[in-house]
């Protein structure tokens, strides 16, 4: 697991209690996404690609709970690429069967149930995580100094 080391949050406490909260919770917003962004650019490089619409999944969000925490999440799948977690984890061997129906029509062939031989695993967010953590707390930590100088000048 990565270590990360983050020096100066006494000096980043003190500069962000001068400013406004809403100006503060729109620097710590905009700086977790920043974080994260290297995270998902990461993640779509290392994911494996058939059709792109895993790659195209990956997304950032952040979410604030007014005074108590703020953060940002990298997730993966949706609608179209549902099976992300399959593609990271693996599936193991299974037996698939129809639902409402008698038989299942695979390869030309009517059968009652299709032994899956299961899915190796493919991680891609994990190892995203690990190479760009550091990337990730740079990128939270410039993002926040340019934004800092910014609202100093006003």
């Amino acid at each position: 697991m990565a270590e990360i080391r983050i020096q100066g949050l006494a000096d980043l406490k003190r500069a962000l209690n001068e400013l406004p909260a809403k100006i503060e919770k729109n620097i710590m917003r905009g700086a977790l996404r920043a974080g994260a962004n290297e995270i998902k650019k990461a993640a779509q490089a290392n994911v494996p690609v058939k059709s792109g619409a895993l790659k195209n999944s990956i997304k950032v969000s952040t979410r604030a709970r007014k005074d108590r925490y703020m953060r940002a999440r990298v997730t993966a799948g949706d609608k179209t690429a549902f099976y992300a977690h399959m593609v990271e984890f693996g599936t193991a061997a299974h037996r698939i069967r129809p639902k409402g129906k008698k038989s299942l029509f695979f390869a030309g062939i009517a059968r009652t149930a299709v032994e899956h031989p299961g899915a190796e695993q493919r991680p891609f967010m994990r190892p995203a995580l690990d190479s760009a953590s550091q990337a990730a707390v740079q990128a939270t930590a410039d993002y926040i100094r340019d934004r800092l100088a910014k609202e100093r000048a006003k």
